[in-house]
């Protein structure tokens, strides 16, 4: 997973608000319920030292999502007076929070993007009979998403409105724009539903790369519902999966495990590469324990374990931080990606593993 989204919170200096708030719009004064939460979070930040200016900033931004309709979130990151980071949350975080810091609070971000799979949802819409010659038509109805997020962030939207006379060659060209848009958003999966004929005309035409990645599922379609196309069946489809660049970067680690080639294992040399800039991507079993803290200086790559590694390295006044804030900002500092792999998938020595960029001197290649 790349954490590029989260670059724009590393230019500000800090300390940081961090809310997670609970935004849903499936009950009756929606409004109300989100007003009360977030006065208990502004209590809770005025209690930990945030100043009324960065209060009023964070305040603008709540309920800004309100045009969202169904069960939603939002985290919200402000430093310095302004307003720094809005993200939407595809569920309600698992309880509101807000944390006035020196590092932002992303982990609960970061895990609300995973697994991050890359998709095309298509909907097949027929009316009228197949052996129609001038009367019927076919719709369908196109988009692009990364799961989860783009349940409540939808991405780019295709209409095509085709008779049905011509919709055996249509398909065709309709399946090579498909696969373009495809190849262009790196899509694990093509989730079709709809009409069963009109699809199956459409699936036959795909070229055969953009066909092996048909997934088909049955259920309601709606088309303009200000969701994800085909939301609930995407959970069911990918629920439980890991993207495929995921899985492509997860099985380089095992095979340079095996070899001895630039990879590390564990929490202390994992660290270590982290201080040299020397990760392409950290591999977890799963997200840092909330009792897990690190000592950090004002750099990216400055985190340890201990106090007195870093004052080795000459940072002066180190701090001690939770574990997932100082990673994330390692990770974002040194364009570093994230992979959270199941442990019955690939277990790690204490949890955690890392892709190198180079060999250390001496280490066998």
């Amino acid at each position: 997973m790349r954490l590029s989204f989260l670059e724009p919170l590393y230019t500000e200096s800090g300390p940081f608000a961090s809310v997670y708030l609970d935004t849903s719009r499936d009950m009756a004064q929606s409004d109300r319920a989100v007003a009360l939460r977030w006065h208990r979070l502004r209590e809770e930040l005025t209690r930990q030292g945030a100043d009324r200016a960065l209060l009023g900033v964070l305040e603008e931004a709540v309920g800004a999502d309100a045009e969202l309709p169904g069960t939603h979130g939002q985290a919200i990151f402000a430093a310095g007076g302004s307003l720094v980071l809005d993200g939407e949350l595809p569920r309600p975080p698992d309880h509101d929070s807000a944390r006035y810091s020196t590092l932002p609070d992303t982990m609960p971000l970061v895990t609300q993007h995973l697994p991050e799979i890359p998709y095309l949802a298509v909907v097949v819409h027929y009316g009228g009979l197949p052996t129609a010659e001038t009367h019927g038509w076919v719709t369908v109805e196109a988009e692009s998403g990364t799961w989860p997020a783009s349940t409540v962030a939808p991405g780019e939207r295709l209409h095509h409105n085709v008779a049905v006379a011509t919709w055996h060659h249509s398909a065709v060209q309709l399946g090579h724009r498909l696969d373009a848009w495809a190849r262009r958003t790196h899509a694990d999966a093509v989730v079709v539903a709809g009409d069963a004929w009109a699809g199956n005309v459409l699936v036959r035409r795909l070229p055969r790369a953009l066909r092996g990645k048909v997934v088909r599922c049955g259920g309601p379609t709606p088309t303009d519902t200000g969701r994800a196309l085909l939301e609930p069946q995407l959970g069911s489809v990918f629920r439980g999966r890991m993207a495929q660049h995921d899985r492509d970067l997860v099985n380089i680690f095992i095979g340079r495990r095996a070899l001895g080639g630039p990879a590390a294992e564990g929490l202390e040399a994992a660290l270590a590469a982290l201080q040299r800039g020397q990760v392409t991507a950290l591999l977890l079993n799963h997200p840092p324990a909330a009792s897990l803290r690190l000592w950090t200086g004002p750099q990216p790559t400055q985190l340890a374990l201990t106090e007195e590694e870093l004052v080795s390295f000459g940072v002066r006044a180190p701090r001690e931080e939770p574990a997932d804030e100082a990673l994330v900002r390692a990770l974002v500092g040194t364009a570093a990606e994230l992979v959270v792999v199941p442990e019955d998938a690939l277990g790690l020595d204490e949890g955690v593993g890392a892709l190198l960029r180079y060999a250390d001197p001496g280490t066998p290649a």
